[in-house]
């Protein structure tokens, strides 16, 4: 039913966008001037775009409205699930005793950290160290 009235919903603007489109920004309907003798006068098609892009906002509007009552209806939730639970345990943390402090600078002191760890760049057949 959702996905019906979704289509429709869909159908319901593509057509309000075309006759709005349609209509002068003067009033002027098609901008066509016909006979007064003819079926469909300029006053008559402009009359009948108004009549026709009111019935079709307010089918809009009444879809609009229903869609939003049947998406409430289907997304509530009747008990909350609780499968997703955060692990209650601390962190690890690295203890305080292997980070040396520069000062009161903890990313000096983590950068002096990282230094220590990397092991020496050693040089292969004809590679040319960067700080050459």
């Amino acid at each position: 039913m959702f996905l019906f009235l979704t289509v429709v919903q869909a159908i319901v603007a593509a057509m309000l966008v075309g006759v709005i489109l349609m209509q002068k920004s003067e009033g002027g309907g098609l901008g066509v001037g016909g006979s007064p003798s003819g079926m469909m006068t300029a006053r008559g098609a402009a009359d009948l775009l108004t009549r026709t892009t009111s019935i079709l906002a307010v089918l809009f509007v009444t879809l609009s409205i229903v869609l939003a009552v049947l998406a409430a209806a289907e997304g509530k939730v009747e008990t909350i699930d609780q499968s997703l639970q955060r692990d209650t345990a601390a962190p690890i943390s690295a203890p305080a005793d292997d980070v040396p402090l520069v000062g009161d600078d903890p990313l000096a002191a983590a950068a002096a950290a990282a230094g220590d760890d990397e092991a020496p760049a050693t040089q292969s057949d004809n590679s040319v160290p960067l700080a050459q």
